[in-house]
């Protein structure tokens, strides 16, 4: 019992020990938040600690940060998980409700980036985060030392975060929390008066201030586990799901979200998170009103696996939004459009881009929309919207476009 007495005590101490650049955010609530997660958790830690090496022996990736194909099947998303016969349950994206911004102004899909140093479109606030390799993708791995990272831009912003935004990035953790700072710890000051700007996020729960849920089905989830995190911000009403399912939803928040900053205090050497396809986007008008405006809906939030026509399920936000628009207005008829960016040649992506705008289209009617309000074509990389030079400019590109007929 000394012993634990002890560790308690060396535990407590390093979190009062000032940090360089950390000093903005509350800090009584941040002890007494997370001193009273962690100190349980290190207790049992303490009294624990054979099963706790052994479990770990199995989760940490091999050497130079790889993880064999065979050995990362295993580590795949609870989307999929229902086809290989397991008890971990199927996602129903069918009543998932997130869209994602009109515009985006920050991407990262780790493209061109290489293992072991670090992503170079961050900046470092602490500890040790690099590029990883990880079930046979890139990833932005948080290693030790309480790594934090924010947005890197060429140009200082004190405030890059609009009035309406969305924040989304697929994160691998554990029920330890990972958190998202809606502001960036390195070049801001949250402003917040009570010291309530984060987002914990663990593999089963989100909490945010007071407000938390838990993930349905919880109990039967995996310990370690791919997932994706979708926060949309609209002028103080803050919303955020975990896969599926909205989890937390602030009617108003005490301050104004200037910028983001990814941390987590438990990553170490045998136990690292891992976090890949971040993308922040400007938000925007209502479909009706688009349609209305425009006569057309720009949506860039319909995702597919890389080089495929396969829909990622986080597409379905934006689909379901669409099928319910064309269902409350029986007359409204679309043109499904596809277009991409200019990576690859030409003719490949006139192909991709008519496949994807076909899938989108038999999404809708699959739904139940009459096929004869919808047709598809595709215009592959001929009809950019913004620069390709630049990662939020091909993802921008990257897009699928309803055409009202």
């Amino acid at each position: 019992m000394k012993k634990v007495v002890f560790a308690l005590g060396i535990f407590m101490g390093s979190l009062l020990v000032f940090q360089p650049g950390w000093s903005q955010e509350s800090p009584t609530r941040k002890l007494r938040r997370e001193s009273n997660r962690v100190i349980n958790r290190n207790i049992d830690k303490l009294f624990n600690n054979e099963e706790e090496e052994a479990q770990t022996e199995q989760q940490q990736p091999a050497e130079q940060q790889t993880v064999p194909e065979q050995e990362a099947a295993g580590d795949q998303d609870a989307q999929t998980a229902s086809e290989a016969g397991d008890s971990k349950p199927a996602l129903t994206w069918s009543r998932y409700d997130f869209v994602p911004g009109d515009k985006v102004i920050f991407e990262d899909n780790l493209e061109g980036e290489e293992n072991g140093e670090f992503p170079s479109r961050w900046d470092l606030v602490s500890g040790n985060s690099e590029v990883a390799e990880f079930g046979g993708e890139k990833v932005i791995m948080f290693r030790d030392g309480q790594p934090a990272i924010v947005p890197y831009f060429k140009e200082a912003k004190e405030d890059y975060l609009p009035d309406v935004f969305t924040v989304e990035f697929d994160l691998y953790c554990d029920p330890s929390d990972f958190v998202l700072y809606l502001y960036d710890r390195k070049n801001q000051k949250s402003g917040s008066p009570t010291g309530y700007t984060d987002l914990a996020i663990n593999n089963q729960r989100m909490d945010f201030a007071s407000s938390n849920s838990t993930y349905p089905e919880a109990k039967n989830l995996p310990e370690r586990r791919w997932m994706h995190v979708s926060v949309a911000y609209t002028n103080g009403k803050l919303k955020a799901y975990m896969d599926d399912t909205r989890l937390i939803n602030i009617p108003r928040i005490d301050f104004d979200p200037k910028g983001i900053t990814l941390y987590t205090y438990h990553a170490n050497n045998n136990r690292q998170y891992y976090v890949k396809n971040v993308r922040i986007a400007e938000g925007g008008v209502k479909y009706y009103d688009r349609v209305m405006q425009d006569g057309k809906i720009v949506a860039n939030g319909i995702r597919f696996d890389t080089g495929k026509s396969t829909l990622k399920p986080e597409s379905m936000g934006v689909i379901n939004e669409i099928y319910q628009l064309m269902k409350d207005n029986p007359d409204l008829r679309f043109s499904v459009e596809g277009h991409t960016d200019n990576v690859g040649n030409d003719e490949s992506n006139m192909t991709l881009s008519a496949d994807r705008a076909e899938r989108v289209m038999d999404t809708l009617v699959e739904m139940g929309i009459d096929k004869d309000r919808l047709t598809s074509k595709g215009w592959g990389e001929s009809m950019p919207m913004d620069d390709n030079n630049l990662p939020e400019g091909r993802a921008n590109n990257r897009r699928v476009e309803f055409m009202k007929i």
